[in-house]
């Protein structure tokens, strides 16, 4: 086994083969593709009819657009020197895909709680996703460029000093860290912002699939409970589709551990439904499923994802252990995230399409970044550089990585400039979005 002097000695010599002030720098290839043309070669397998919702999406704003733009930065990243120390990626760590959700003890947990696109890549990508999502929050929220860059900054800094706390502790210290909600509140200095904060962790604990039933279901009058019809977002399956997804729900339950299936069949099938959610998944074949366990009031909310391949994938020098793309999701989740939902499962579905299964509601919550003050948003930076260096700590080798950072600031200084460089950019590529939006290129369907 290699001595931690030895891991310690190989995150040294990474500095050589790149430095780490060269993470600073930003300048588009000669060859770059059109973010456009990314876009539809990712959308030419998803469903049609929601790609304009996707697009309308995007258009509202250069954050939303960045949201939904993790493949065109995938092969942008891809592009730049990187430092060839490997992590488990989140592939798409951005402000708000890190959030409040229940581990199985029923704590109130922060950690990321997006997991498309995982897979093994330079640990330097997701740092750099995470700065440039913050710069181009700031902006979008009206805050000055140097703001910006000081919440930039304490974000990647936070990273690095965290990630050399977690190379000093053995591995069970490392495995079990995780952010606890509760422990957010004494850090808060205003009442106001305690105030804000406690609510939304009281609003997070209220999410939970009883509460779901009450805004996605309805009762028909025989009395029984269907999920409601709102179209285009939330449409009831239909025949074909809710025969598959019964057929489905075998595999899934194949996946599970022994006690979990056990829970799960003391649950019925009710009713199931096409969902649309978020920005970058939009088009995606996604569904909810309602089942009921000892009565009609004691629901249980599932959601079926189909999982494709990562943006990262077809970029990253590094192989993933999992052909199975709803394996690799729940895979990466698990090995990321200090604690994950007891049903997260995956399985293969019509046309050999991959899903994975996991709750729709389990006491989730996430921040309002769009309403955050320069202070607010500098300490949410911080808050989400902890919590994405407490799982690369665990997917990769924190030692080698802790060397390569250092102690002093020179790497939280480049990738702070460099966020800042990005951000121009994608203020570039949402106005080629508009543009080709107002030429009849794409077509979009804002507001929805």
């Amino acid at each position: 086994m290699t001595s931690p002097a030895e891991r310690a000695a190989q995150g040294k010599r990474a500095r050589k083969h790149l430095a780490r002030s060269a993470h600073g720098p930003w300048i588009p290839a000669a060859d770059r593709p059109d973010p456009v043309v990314v876009l539809e070669r990712q959308g030419a397998d998803r469903l049609p009819d929601l790609l304009p919702i996707r697009y309308g999406r995007m258009s509202a704003s250069p954050f939303a657009f960045y949201r939904g733009a993790a493949a065109v930065m995938a092969g942008d990243l891809a592009a730049i020197p990187h430092t060839g120390l490997s992590v488990q990626l989140c592939g798409d760590a951005h402000l708000l895909n890190f959030g409040l959700f229940a581990s199985p003890e029923r704590a109130l947990l922060f950690d990321l709680n997006d997991f498309d696109e995982t897979y093994p890549g330079p640990f330097e990508w997701d740092v750099k996703r995470l700065a440039a999502s913050v710069v181009v929050a700031a902006r979008d929220n009206g805050h000055s460029d140097k703001q910006a860059h000081r919440a930039a900054l304490a974000g990647t800094q936070a990273y690095r000093t965290n990630l050399r706390r977690l190379a000093g502790l053995g591995e069970l210290a490392v495995w079990y860290e995780r952010i606890d909600a509760q422990d957010l509140l004494p850090l808060i200095r205003s009442a106001r912002d305690r105030r804000r904060v406690e609510h939304t962790l009281a609003q997070a604990t209220r999410r939970t699939s009883l509460h779901a039933l009450g805004k996605l279901t309805e009762t028909t009058p025989d009395g029984r409970r269907r999920i409601v019809h709102d179209p285009p977002l939330l449409q009831p399956a239909g025949v074909t589709d809710a025969a598959a997804i019964r057929k489905m729900f075998g595999d899934y339950r194949s996946t599970l551990t022994e006690d979990r299936r056990r829970l799960l069949d003391r649950y019925r099938f009710v009713d199931a439904a096409r969902k649309v959610v978020g920005i970058g998944s939009v088009g995606t074949r996604c569904f909810i499923v309602l089942l009921a366990g000892r009565d009609a009031d004691d629901p249980l909310f599932l959601q079926i994802k189909e999982a494709t391949r990562s943006v990262v994938e077809e970029h990253t020098p590094y192989h993933g252990p999992y052909l199975h793309p709803g394996h690799r999701v729940v895979a990466g989740q698990r090995l990321l995230q200090a604690a994950s939902d007891i049903f997260l499962g995956w399985m293969t579905g019509p046309q050999g399409r991959s899903f994975y299964w996991r709750q729709l509601r389990d006491m989730k919550g996430s921040a309002d970044v769009g309403v955050m003050r320069p202070e607010d948003l500098l300490a949410y930076a911080r808050l989400c550089g902890t919590a994405l260096s407490r799982a690369h700590a665990r997917s990769g080798d924190r030692i080698a990585i802790a060397a390569y950072l250092g102690g002093s600031d020179t790497f939280d200084r480049a990738v702070a400039a460099f966020a800042l460089h990005y951000a121009d950019q994608t203020l570039r590529d949402h106005a080629t979005l508009l543009d080709a939006i107002s030429s009849g290129v794409l077509t979009a369907a804002p507001g929805i």
